[in-house]
């Protein structure tokens, strides 16, 4: 895991300077605190900064900038390639000078070109400079595990692990202002869509997505993965004991190769039954005690898991650990993660994932976590509530032939929408049986950008043209399929998950821990994506395929629970108490309210009510984007 910058200039009249260099990777110097590598091309149109957290190869063999053996190749590399040792024996006449994934990566490149991407199983964002070929090319990981962050302007290319690394190059501070369909994304959704970010002119590298650089051409930017939910791949010829089998199977071995360190790993333990199943599956290979972590709050039964956690650490052996933060936690550390995040984070879930990778960092150096058994298995009461107003739209006027979500097989399993009332509610006032795309898009919403930003900020910025929706469809009707749970799925995997895979890298990375996700291995993936949507979610069992794989992994207390959590924060309790001075500093201020972009009725309205909803998401949105502010742009 590590963090890496560099600049390509286009002009040859421009060189670029260590001394940029140094200040870009100095801005991320938290990613990789091991070791420190520059290289200057020997024109100086391009150089390459790179910052080493030491997991594979702890040796200096493995330090970066890493060359190939005529020294006509250049690569620097963010993450793991966990199938490296399978590759490095696939590649037969090349000698290697160290035992780094790093070494492999470069080889397989020069043997394949891109189509190298294809072999990989990994999380990763990398980038090779071709001296023969006077081009560079970048490459992200297929979910988005790792950030790639870039900014062209046609004179200057430059890119980054993180935001901040390119702000400190002068020429691009001085161009990036506020992004407003970035920032008309985020309240719509509290993440961007694409290659949007807040900033003006800096786009992220979409996941499964690689690009070149060179003179010629300047930027190319092609795709090459994607999930395909296509009814016309669907797996018919096999029932659910064989997707079981053969998805336990793959959960096993990608726990397995992600196993592979040369320091210590441990766990996140939640006490749900993603993080459950990666732990347990990790006991069982490793032949030493695992390391676990979990965190709570002293608020109330309803915002603490760790009795759950305990359960599975039991039964696991593991040595395990636990924190509590508390409100006066959350004001103290929520803007310096703003600052790491680089742009107003995804959910609350961010301030106490950071405090247990910070306890996970005093123990281990790598955790694995269960990040994406939801949007891959389908874990979220949203995906029920679409298809419990589509049975009721087919039961008044049946159109769908063999409906595996119809209002009789729906009606037995409705009990788990017990604690989402307020939320069909919500949904149902908009309105009832509206074209998919368009209730998912409103069940996906946070808030409406009238409500929050003022009429001259709405009209300046062009944010009435509601980009942010015709941006949803576009996603959510890409899939070639008539079923609407794959089309959600899809949607959150494509768009919502890449969210909170930032938040996964930066609470671990800002402590110089690294995160793994064995969940998200592609193959993984591409197995849920052939399953039928009536065998992933039998009768509307919310993951019922995935628990039904994992059942004799974890315990039975654990496989038995209904009640999802995902770890809550009780920011509605904290910002009408604790928290109430802390937030009308910040949003009540005279330096939030003369911003002219939000409406100082809604600001008030946010801080007197404490938020609206079960966890304050609307006032969370709006105090991230307040620290936002006051951290890149005031």
């Amino acid at each position: 895991m590590c963090g890496i910058t560099g600049v390509y200039n286009y002009a040859i009249a421009e060189r670029v300077t260590e001394e940029r260099l140094h200040r870009m990777t100095d801005a991320i110097r938290h990613r990789g605190p091991d070791d420190v590598g520059y290289y200057l091309e020997p024109q100086a149109r391009l150089g390459f900064g790179h910052l080493r957290l030491s997991i594979i190869d702890l040796s200096a063999a493995g330090h970066q900038p890493m060359s190939n053996s005529d020294g006509s190749q250049q690569i620097i590399f963010n993450g793991e390639i966990y199938n490296y040792l399978e590759l490095r024996t696939s590649l037969q006449g090349y000698q290697f000078h160290s035992h780094s994934d790093t070494e492999v990566l470069l080889n397989l490149y020069d043997r394949y070109g891109p189509a190298a991407l294809d072999k990989l199983n990994g999380m990763f964002a990398f980038a090779i400079w071709d001296e023969h070929k006077r081009q560079l090319f970048i490459a992200r990981d297929r979910f988005g595990v790792k950030p790639l962050y870039y900014f062209d302007d046609g004179q200057t290319f430059a890119f980054a692990s993180e935001i901040k690394a390119l702000l400190a190059h002068p020429a691009i501070k001085a161009k990036a202002g506020l992004n407003p369909a970035g920032l008309a994304d985020y309240v719509n959704f509290q993440y961007c869509l694409g290659e949007k970010t807040f900033f003006q002119q800096i786009k992220r590298l979409e996941p499964g997505y690689y690009l070149t650089v060179d003179e010629e051409r300047g930027v190319q930017v092609r795709q090459y993965w994607d999930l395909h939910y296509d009814d016309a791949r669907l797996d018919r010829d096999h029932d659910e004991d064989y997707f079981a089998e053969r998805l336990l199977m793959l959960l096993e071995d990608a726990v397995r190769i992600e196993l592979r360190s040369d320091v210590p790993v441990g766990a996140h333990l939640s006490g749900g039954v993603d993080s459950s199943a990666v732990a347990s599956l990790a006991a069982n290979l490793l032949d030493n005690q695992i390391s676990t972590f979990s965190g709570g709050f002293h608020d109330g039964a309803q915002f603490d898991e760790t009795p759950y956690a305990r359960l599975v650490a039991g039964q696991i052996k593991s040595d395990h650990h636990e924190i509590f933060p508390t409100a006066r936690d959350f004001a103290e550390t929520l803007p310096m993660l703003i600052y790491h995040m680089d742009e107003p984070a995804a959910g609350p879930g961010l301030f106490p994932q950071y405090f247990v990778s910070k306890l996970a960092a005093q123990h281990v150096k790598v955790v694995l976590g269960g990040q994406g058994g939801d949007e891959l298995g389908g874990g979220y009461a949203r995906y029920l509530v679409c298809m419990l107003e589509q049975a009721l739209r087919e039961a008044i006027k049946p159109t769908i032939t063999d409906n595996p979500f119809s209002l009789p097989a729906l009606t037995p399993y409705l009990d788990q929408l017990a604690n989402y009332q307020p939320m069909m509610q919500q949904l149902w006032q908009m309105g009832l049986f509206g074209v998919d795309g368009e209730r998912y898009f409103r069940l996906s919403q946070r808030t409406r950008a009238e409500s929050i930003f003022t009429a001259e900020f709405l009209h300046d910025s062009g944010m009435e043209a509601e980009a942010s929706h015709e941006a949803f469809l576009a996603i959510f009707n890409r899939p070639q399929t008539d079923s609407l749970l794959n089309k959600m799925l899809y949607y959150d995997a494509k768009a919502m998950l890449p969210a909170l895979l930032q938040v996964e890298d930066r609470t671990s990375m800002a402590v110089s821990l690294e995160s793994r996700v064995p969940l998200l291995d592609h193959r993984i993936a591409e197995l849920f994506a052939t399953i039928p949507p009536g065998v992933k979610l039998k009768g509307g069992q919310l993951k019922y395929l995935y628990r039904k794989a994992i059942r004799n992994v974890i315990p039975s207390q654990i496989w038995q629970r209904t009640d999802k959590m995902g770890f809550p924060v009780p920011t509605n309790l904290w910002f009408r108490n604790e928290l109430r001075d802390f937030v009308q500093e910040v949003l009540g201020s005279e330096r939030a309210l003369s911003r002219g972009i939000v409406r100082p009725d809604a600001l008030k309205a946010a801080v007197d009510s404490g938020g609206s909803g079960q966890f304050g998401r609307e006032l969370w949105g709006l105090l991230c984007l307040e620290l936002w502010f006051r951290a890149f742009m005031d």
